[in-house]
C-alpha cells in the first residue's frame, strides 16, 4: 500500500500526543498543555482544550458505549483528565472535565502512556518511575501492579480478547505481562541489544513503543533501531481441531523463539502501529516512516516485507505517530521549534469514505 502525502498541521507548540477517533477526528497533544481537534483532511482547529498545565503524554478515545458518548482520556504530568468528545463549547478547560485524577508516587513521577480496556471500563498508565496502573473508569480506583520497571514505563497496551492480561514496556529494555486481577508478572522477556559491530555500539534497547494487533502480534520499537515482532500470542486456525483456534492460558506473545527482530532505522524508533493484522508502521525519530507486511512462510514462519517508506521531512524530530485505516499522522517539531504533524492518507479508503 502506498500513501499519499496530504497535509502539514502547524501547532505553537512541541506535537507530544497524537489520536485519531471515529470520524477521521484527530487529536493534537502539546508540550503547552493543550489539545487540539481536527476533522482529516482539514486543517482547521474545530475545538480545543486550553493548557491542563503540564505536557501532554498521551490521548486514547473512548468508543461510545450503548448509554455513554465517546469520550477522550488524556494524560498530562501526574494527572489524567477525561472530556467529552462533543462538545458545544469551542474551547474547553479543566473545569470541563468529567473526570480528573491524580497519579503518580510524586511530582517527578509523570505519566507515559494511556491504554484503554475493549470495553472502555479499564483505563492502564505507565509512569516515570517504572509504575504500571490500572483505574477503573466508573469509580476512579487505581491499583498498582506488584512489580513494575526499574526505570521508566513508556508503552502500556491490553492484550485484544484477554480484558486480564496487560502489557508494559520500559527504558529497562523490559516487556512485562500482567494478570491486573492479581497484580502479578505473567511473563517477561529482556531485550539485550546486538552484536557491536566495528566498534559501533548504538543506544541500548529501551522500549520505546508496543503495539498488539487485533489477531494478538506484538510489535516493540527500540531505542536502537529496531522492531521485534512476537508471533507467539497470534490467534492462527490450529490443524487437526476442526480449524479451531487454539487459546492457551495465558497470551503467548513474549516468547523468544516465537519472535523475529526488523532493523528498521539507524537511531531510535519511537513509535510502532498496527494498522490491522497484517500491516505494521513504524517511524524514527528522524522521521523516517515505513510499512512492513507481516505474515507467516509456509512453514508458519513469522516474516516481515517492507513495502513502502517515506519521510516526514519537514519535522526535525519526532514524537509520536497515530494510524488509522484512511490516515497516518507523524508529529513533533520542525526547524524553528515549534509544532508540527504530517499527514498521509490511504487515498482508496480515503475515497470509498467520500463516497
Amino acid at each position: 500500500m502506498s500513501l499519499a502525502a496530504s497535509n502539514v498541521i502547524h501547532v505553537p507548540s512541541v506535537a507530544s500526543a497524537l489520536a485519531i477517533g471515529q470520524g477521521d477526528v484527530l487529536c493534537v497533544g502539546s508540550n503547552d498543555g493543550s489539545v487540539r481537534w481536527y476533522t482529516l483532511p482539514s486543517t482547521r482547529v474545530s475545538r480545543a482544550i486550553k493548557s491542563l498545565g503540564d505536557e501532554i503524554s498521551s490521548i486514547v478515545w473512548n468508543k461510545p458505549k450503548k448509554d455513554e458518548p465517546s469520550s477522550l482520556w488524556i494524560a498530562s504530568g501526574r494527572k489524567i483528565f477525561a472530556f467529552p468528545a462533543h462538545s458545544h463549547k469551542m474551547i474547553m478547560a479543566v473545569e470541563d472535565a468529567t473526570h480528573e485524577l491524580v497519579v503518580g508516587e510524586d511530582e517527578e513521577d509523570v505519566l507515559n502512556e494511556l491504554s484503554i480496556s475493549d470495553s472502555g471500563t479499564l483505563l492502564a498508565f505507565g509512569s516515570d518511575s517504572g509504575s504500571v496502573g490500572i483505574i477503573e473508569v466508573s469509580s476512579g480506583k487505581v491499583s498498582l501492579m506488584k512489580t513494575g520497571h526499574t526505570t521508566v514505563c513508556g508503552s502500556v497496551k491490553f492484550i485484544p480478547d484477554r480484558p486480564n492480561e496487560l502489557l508494559s514496556g520500559g527504558y529497562d529494555s523490559a516487556l512485562l505481562l500482567f494478570d491486573i486481577n492479581q497484580g502479578s508478572v505473567l511473563s517477561r522477556y529482556d531485550i539485550t541489544g546486538p552484536p557491536v559491530t566495528q566498534g559501533v555500539s548504538l543506544s541500548p534497547p529501551f522500549v520505546l513503543s508496543v503495539s498488539v494487533s487485533p489477531t494478538g502480534l506484538l510489535a516493540a520499537a527500540t531505542a536502537d533501531g529496531r522492531v521485534w515482532l512476537g508471533g507467539g500470542g497470534e490467534k492462527r486456525p490450529s490443524t487437526g481441531q476442526g480449524g479451531k483456534k487454539k487459546r492457551f492460558r495465558k497470551w503467548e506473545g513474549l516468547r523468544e523463539d516465537e519472535g523475529l527482530w526488523l532493523q528498521v532505522a539507524d537511531g531510535p524508533v519511537v513509535s510502532a502501529a498496527f494498522r490491522d493484522s497484517e500491516q505494521l508502521f513504524t517511524c524514527s525519530l528522524l522521521g523516517a516512516v515505513t510499512e512492513f507486511r507481516v505474515s507467516r512462510d509456509s512453514n508458519g514462519a513469522l516474516q516481515a516485507v517492507k513495502t513502502w517508506t517515506s519521510s516526514a521531512s519537514a519535522l526535525e524530530k519526532v514524537n509520536a505517530m497515530a494510524v488509522s485505516h484512511a490516515w497516518l499522522v507523524v508529529g513533533g517539531f520542525g526547524q524553528d521549534g515549534k509544532g508540527m504533524v504530517e499527514i498521509w492518507h490511504n487515498p482508496g479508503e480515503v475515497s470509498q469514505q467520500a463516497s
